[in-house]
């Protein structure tokens, strides 16, 4: 039996190059080839949808949405409908993706298991408000 493969989950964002941007820099994926920003001051020909590629498993795809209302996690009247979980393999990893993502412009949503011995964890919003998962798992 052929099983389909997943290839890239899309994110519905107002700006899908800045938050591409804030993926690519975080995940160190690579644009698809043609959906490298352009020079400055040149339009983007890639507006409305791009794709990362991760050489090493499925992707992330950017899709332009006129509206995206932020999520209210944990609670509120906007769920979060989809996140993604990031894993690091060591404590010293961690805090240092945690000091690397907050400086890309991420919000701290939560912190309060970041000091769990078994699974420390940070939960943050990305720019365009998606909820995502940075934690400890060894392995």
């Amino acid at each position: 039996m052929t099983l389909p493969r997943l290839r890239h989950t899309v994110l519905d964002c107002e700006d899908p190059r800045a938050l591409a941007e804030f993926y690519r820099r975080l995940l160190g994926f690579e644009y698809r080839p043609g959906h490298e920003a352009p020079p400055a001051g040149e339009p983007d020909p890639n507006a409305d949808w791009l794709v990362l590629r991760n050489p090493a498993g499925p992707g992330l795809a950017f899709q332009r949405v006129d509206r995206l209302p932020e999520a209210t996690w944990p609670e509120g009247p906007v769920p979060q409908q989809l996140h993604l979980d990031l894993t690091v393999p060591d404590r010293a990893t961690l805090e240092e993706v945690h000091n690397r993502t907050m400086s890309l412009g991420a919000t701290l949503l939560d912190d309060t298991r970041s000091d769990d011995p078994d699974e420390a964890i940070y939960v943050y919003a990305d720019p365009a408000g998606h909820p995502f998962c940075i934690f400890l798992a060894a392995g």
